[in-house]
C-alpha cells in the first residue's frame, strides 16, 4: 500500500490547545504556546513515539523560548516565559491581578501592594506615561509587574516619562509579552499563588533556584507589612483635591482635625479628607491611643494598607479599642476597615484570590443602592463573626463577602473597598461626607 498524507482538520479552539500541548513538548513547561517560538510540527506529535496520550518527559522543561529576556517561576514549577522590562533582577512576591482598565501608576504606588507582583488584565499598559501627581505614595512598594502587551510609547498631554523608565527609576522588575489571561485563570482557579518574577537581558537562568526561592517565601499569611510601608514620624497634610490645569489644591482654612492612622495610606485619601475642610495630622501605625488623643482630634482615620490584619492587629487593636472608648467619630478604610473589625471582636481571613479592580460592585444594604468600586484586598472580615451591636453595612455583589459594617451606638463606620478611587468610580465619595457629618454633629 501506498504511503498517503493525512489531514486532520480540528476545531479552532482545539488546534490551540494542541500548540499549548505541543509546547509542554518541546519543554517549554507549563508556560502555554509563545508566539515566535516553533513548537513540534503536528505529525510528529500525533505519531507512535509521541502521541497525545502519553506522557513525554522533555530532556529540559524550563527551555526558554528564544526573544524571552524574563521569566515568572512559581512555586509549583510553572514558567511564564517573556520580555523583560523595567529594572534588571528579580523580586519576589505573592502574584496576584487586577482588571482595572486605567490607573495603572497609582496602582503601582498604592502601598497596600507591597509584597506583590501585579498581573494587569488590561492590556494596553504604559500607553499614558507617567507623572509625578498620579502617585500614591512617595516610594513604590510593590514587587513588580506582569503585562500582556510591551509597554508602548506614551500618548497623553500629561506624560512625563516612559513607563519603563519610570520603572527603572523605581528598581521595579516587570515582564511584558505573557498570556495574561492564562495566570488570571490560574490565580482565580488555584488561588493567588507565590512566585519570583526575573529580568536578564543576558538570559542567564536558574530555573531550580527561582522555583527554591518563591517557595520558601513565608506568604502574605502571618505578614505585618504596615511597619515596612507606614511613616516613621508625624506630618500634616494640607494638599486637597486636584482641579485640570491647575494641579492639586491646598487647604487654607480648615474647619475640623482629623488624625489619621497611617497603616499605609494612599495620599488620595488624605486629600479627599483635606478636601472638606480637614486637616489631617497623620501618625505612625505603631502609635498608641495616648499619643493619638494628644492632638485633641475631632474624627479619627484608620487607613488602608498591605499584609495580615492579624498580624498588625497585635498593636493596633488595644490602641483602637481604647479610641473606640471616647466615642470620637471613627472611619476606616480596607485595612483599617478589618483591623476595626478586629478591635470589635470580630475574625478575618485571607481570601483565595481576592479582589483587586475598579469594577465591582458592592451593594448598601442601608440605602439599597449599588455603587461601582475601587477594590485592592486579599484578607476580609468573617460576617458571621460579627459581634453584637455591629451590623453589615455593605456586601460584595460578585460573591456576597463583607464590604462594610457599621455601630449602632456610636459614629463609627468602616468600608473594605476604597472610596477615594484613585483609579476607579466616584461612587463612594459620599463615605468621607458622611464621615465629616458626624464630626459635625459632634461638635
Amino acid at each position: 500500500m501506498k504511503n498517503s498524507n493525512i489531514y486532520i482538520f480540528l476545531p479552532l479552539t482545539s488546534a490551540r490547545q494542541l500548540l499549548r500541548n505541543s509546547a509542554v513538548f518541546a519543554g517549554l513547561g507549563d508556560s502555554g504556546y509563545i508566539p515566535n517560538t516553533k513548537p513540534p510540527d503536528i505529525p510528529t506529535l500525533l505519531g507512535k513515539e509521541n502521541s497525545l496520550n502519553m506522557a513525554v518527559k522533555p530532556k529540559n522543561p524550563y527551555l526558554p523560548p528564544p526573544s524571552a529576556t524574563g521569566a515568572l517561576v512559581l512555586a509549583d514549577g510553572t514558567v511564564f516565559w517573556g520580555q523583560g522590562a523595567g529594572a534588571e533582577g528579580e523580586a519576589v512576591g505573592e502574584v496576584c491581578f487586577n482588571t482595572s482598565i486605567t490607573g495603572y501608576q497609582e496602582i503601582m504606588t498604592d502601598p497596600s501592594y507591597a509584597g506583590q507582583v501585579i498581573c494587569f488584565t488590561f492590556p494596553h499598559i504604559g500607553n499614558v506615561g507617567t507623572n509625578s501627581e498620579d502617585i500614591e505614595t512617595r516610594s513604590p512598594v510593590a514587587r513588580g509587574c506582569i503585562l500582556r502587551a510591551d509597554i508602548t510609547e506614551p500618548s497623553n498631554w500629561r506624560s512625563m516619562q516612559h513607563y519603563d523608565g519610570w520603572l527603572k527609576s523605581h528598581n521595579l522588575v516587570a515582564l511584558a509579552g505573557v498570556d495574561t489571561r492564562r495566570l488570571t485563570r490560574r490565580i482565580r482557579n488555584q488561588g493567588a499563588p507565590q512566585g519570583l518574577i526575573m529580568h536578564n537581558a543576558n538570559r542567564k537562568w536558574d530555573i531550580p533556584a527561582a522555583i527554591e526561592k518563591a517557595k520558601v517565601w513565608p506568604g502574605l499569611e502571618g505578614m505585618d507589612l504596615a511597619k515596612e510601608v507606614s511613616c516613621t514620624q508625624s506630618y500634616e497634610w494640607m494638599e486637597a483635591a486636584c482641579c485640570r490645569g491647575k494641579g492639586y489644591g491646598s487647604l487654607t482654612q480648615p474647619k475640623h482635625h482629623v488624625v489619621a492612622i497611617d497603616f499605609g495610606a494612599k495620599h488620595n485619601i488624605l486629600r479627599c479628607l483635606a478636601a472638606l475642610d480637614c486637616k489631617v495630622t497623620v501618625l505612625p501605625a505603631t502609635s498608641n491611643a495616648e499619643s493619638v488623643l494628644s492632638h485633641n482630634p475631632d474624627g479619627i482615620f484608620l487607613s488602608n494598607g498591605p499584609g495580615d490584619p492579624a498580624a498588625t492587629g497585635k498593636y493596633a487593636v488595644p490602641m483602637i479599642q481604647k479610641l473606640l472608648e471616647t466615642g470620637k467619630p471613627l472611619f476606616g478604610i480596607c485595612l483599617g476597615h478589618q483591623l476595626l473589625a478586629r478591635a470589635l471582636g470580630a475574625k478575618t481571613e485571607k481570601m483565595h484570590h481576592g479582589h483587586r479592580g475598579a469594577n465591582h460592585p458592592v451593594k448598601d444594604l442601608i440605602s439599597g443602592t449599588v455603587e461601582i468600586t475601587s477594590q485592592n484586598h486579599g484578607f476580609v472580615v468573617i460576617a458571621d463573626s460579627l459581634p453584637n451591636g455591629v451590623e453589615m453595612s455593605h456586601i460584595s455583589l460578585f460573591d456576597g463577602s463583607l464590604e462594610g459594617i457599621r455601630l449602632k451606638d456610636r459614629p463609627v463606620f468602616s468600608v473594605q473597598y476604597h472610596p477615594e478611587a484613585s483609579p476607579g468610580p466616584q461612587d463612594s465619595h459620599y463615605l468621607f461626607e458622611q464621615f465629616v457629618a458626624n464630626i459635625e454633629k459632634m461638635s
